[in-house]
């Protein structure tokens, strides 16, 4: 099943998750963090809420603060089934951004061990081959509980991620930036230099790049 639907959100239960599967089915609600940076790997979430043990204050993961996040991601963790997916730069390069968000958000489900009886994805697309039965909601995150769980997931990941990846290449402004092209990323850029982290494949980096870019 591949089309988009918007519910309303439901932050008292899991309104949308039961509507979608039958009866006993378990729901997964997945989302990526990572889709636009000129650097660092992007990365997926899938969630599966278990109803009689739901973290309070969920909500989309841009209108939480970082310390809300980190400490929602450690009760999300807690109390429900989690499955991360990441696809690396090299990936990204290779087959596209979107095609490298849907294999991330593919791993995802797949971490979680059996394939769940169906997945709410945030967006306007279910990506193809996806390994369970699955239904794209568009604002998802704000909308779908064990969507706004995956958000969380996802970007907290990540940005321990790229924390990390500023530890070992200071000056880009990775721990703040996350990787984006902000104007302080850019003049790092021209200042430093390219490292193997940025996406040769989108156009600011192949720019800089000019004839050694091989992508």
């Amino acid at each position: 099943m591949d089309h988009a639907m918007k519910p309303r959100f439901a932050p008292s239960g899991l309104s949308a998750e039961r509507a979608f599967a039958s009866p006993g089915a378990t729901v997964c609600g997945v989302d990526e963090a990572g889709r636009g940076p000129w650097a660092g790997p992007v990365v997926a979430a899938a969630v599966v809420l278990d109803p009689a043990a739901l973290p309070a204050g969920l909500d989309d993961s841009k209108k939480l603060s970082a310390t809300r996040r980190a400490a929602l991601f450690d009760a999300i963790r807690a109390a429900a089934s989690v499955g991360v997916g990441i696809a690396t730069v090299a990936e990204i390069d290779a087959l596209n951004i979107l095609r490298a968000n849907d294999l991330a958000m593919c791993r995802a489900v797949a971490a979680l061990g059996p394939a769940p009886g169906g997945a709410l994805i945030d967006g306007n697309r279910v990506p193809p081959g996806f390994p369970c039965p699955a239904r794209a909601v568009i604002g998802g995150d704000a909308s779908v509980l064990s969507i706004a769980a995956a958000s969380i997931v996802a970007k907290v990941t990540r940005d321990r991620l790229m924390d990390a990846l500023a530890a070992e290449h200071p000056g880009y402004g990775w721990e703040t930036n996350r990787g984006y092209g902000t104007a302080g990323h850019r003049a790092a850029l021209e200042r430093l230099g390219v490292t193997q982290h940025h996406r040769r494949s989108f156009r600011p980096i192949r720019n800089i790049l000019g004839d050694e870019c091989k992508v």
